[in-house]
């Protein structure tokens, strides 16, 4: 068996059914345990983006705005899982994978809250005076039982500084390469180029520089990307009503050909769970630890209000627009045909596909664009992440500064090349990363729970 075989069988373990019955089971744990608060204050957690802090109380610690915490986060999540994994969920899982990505999003709300709040109840302050947490620096000093909390932390740590080049880089410059290549013939040595040099200024300047650029790049994309999905619905009216039926009935049935909407698509209620819960826990990374990083650096009174502005992350990136584009291809009639070759038209193909049959060829330069600003908030939102990670590891920030550039520089790479077992080794330690957090926010439940109702009452006020 050689390496490349090892390795397709530990990802198809990590991104299987059972890593994904126990990443919904923790949400749905955590989500009773909680008492449904973070379903109930999902409402006062949308008022708090643009409220930051108490006002009351002035001396908050932090190296960023609680928005501009939320954006980074959401620049590292909102991604090409929202262009290509949720057309490659409704091929392989059915029009019904799209339900079960709102069912995990739902309780993704709790675990992405969970790890928010034990981020900033337990991060410390570096030697260059920023603050510095996330899922290790909770199990480091939260756990009792040290030893077992720095060995978690220190795995954690590995899987996630691993994880940020692949998944978080390579993937995303060779994205948006492939798309500009395609769309408008730039060739992927000049989109290299580019995306490295913008890529070392903004990262040089560390969070404070990232969070400035994700709080004007991410919303501009975001309501982009939703305002032409919309478009295309409106267009496309007259098949949503059919589009959305067959949603919910392919989500239900034990076995059935689409039909309509769906084209030749056959799926049973299993394969659209399967992927479904698989690309929605892609997209929103609620249980891999990752968005919590980026929690750490919010200027917060209470852990509990960042939990609370952080878990809209999964709401925005599921609920939002990956429904957009769940419903964009649902309407268009572009599900299940098929190419020149005779295979199933799937991921950006598919979408550009499901944009054109209402925008003609401004479909093919909209999803181009979106994957184009997607992908690179996402390489900047990793960086932190595993910028952060490495610090923990090395025990200092020596380090950081080498890091970035390394990160930069490796996004060239990424752009003009394609090593697909470096992408399925990264996607492999993106999915391993949720191993220690999920042991961390079982363990760590009571801690979340006790600040969640200690917190009830300012949100009761508000």
């Amino acid at each position: 068996m050689n390496f490349s075989n090892i390795l397709a069988a530990v990802n198809n373990f990590v991104w299987g059914p059972v890593m994904l019955v126990l990443l919904v089971g923790t949400g749905i744990f955590l989500t009773i345990r909680l008492k449904f608060l973070p379903w109930r204050n999902l409402g006062f957690a949308l008022k708090s983006i643009f409220g930051g802090g108490d006002p009351e109380k002035q001396n908050e610690k932090g190296d960023i705005t609680p928005f501009q915490s939320l954006m980074t986060a959401l620049a590292a999540t909102i991604g090409t899982g929202n262009i290509v994994g949720v057309a490659t969920a409704m091929v392989l899982g059915g029009p019904g994978a799209i339900v079960w990505m709102w069912i995990s999003a739902l309780f993704g709300l709790s675990t992405k809250y969970a790890e928010s709040v034990l981020a900033v109840k337990y991060r410390e302050v570096n030697q260059d005076g920023e603050m510095a947490g996330g899922p290790m620096y909770a199990m480091k000093n939260g756990f009792k039982n040290k030893t077992a909390g720095m060995i978690l932390a220190t795995l954690f740590s590995i899987f996630a500084v691993l994880a940020s080049f692949g998944i978080g880089n390579m993937t995303q410059a060779n994205s948006i390469a492939d798309a500009l290549n395609s769309t408008f013939q730039i060739p992927t040595v000049v989109t290299g180029v580019v995306i490295t040099t913008l890529a070392i200024v903004i990262l040089v300047g560390g969070i404070k520089s990232i969070g400035k650029v994700c709080e004007k790049v991410v919303p501009f994309m975001a309501i982009l990307y939703f305002a032409c999905g919309i478009g295309v619905i409106i267009i496309n009216s007259s098949e949503v009503p059919a589009g959305v039926a067959e949603i919910f009935r392919m989500a239900f049935s034990l076995k059935s050909v689409a039909g309509g909407v769906g084209g030749t698509i056959v799926a049973s209620m299993l394969s659209a769970m399967r992927w479904g819960v698989a690309r929605g826990v892609f997209s929103n990374e609620a249980g891999l630890g990752s968005a919590p990083i980026a929690a750490a650096a919010a200027k917060t009174d209470h852990p509990s209000r960042q939990g609370y502005i952080n878990m809209t992350g999964t709401f925005f990136d599921t609920i939002i627009v990956c429904s957009v584009t769940g419903l964009v291809i649902a309407s268009s009639g572009a599900l299940g045909t098929s190419g020149s070759d005779g295979k199933l038209v799937t991921g950006v193909e598919l979408t550009i596909k499901a944009f054109s049959s209402a925008l003609g060829p401004a479909g093919s330069y909209l999803v181009s664009i979106g994957i184009m600003l997607f992908a690179f908030s996402t390489i900047l939102g990793w960086e932190y992440y595993g910028e952060k990670s490495l610090e923990f590891l090395v025990r200092s920030t020596k380090l950081n500064k080498v890091y970035r550039l390394l990160f930069s520089l490796v996004a060239f790479i990424g752009a003009t090349t394609t090593l697909q077992i470096v992408w399925d080794f990264s996607d492999t330690m993106n999915g391993l990363m949720a191993i220690p957090n999920l042991i961390c926010l079982l363990v760590l439940s009571n801690s979340v729970v006790k600040e969640c109702f200690e917190f009830q009452e300012t949100v009761i006020k508000k």
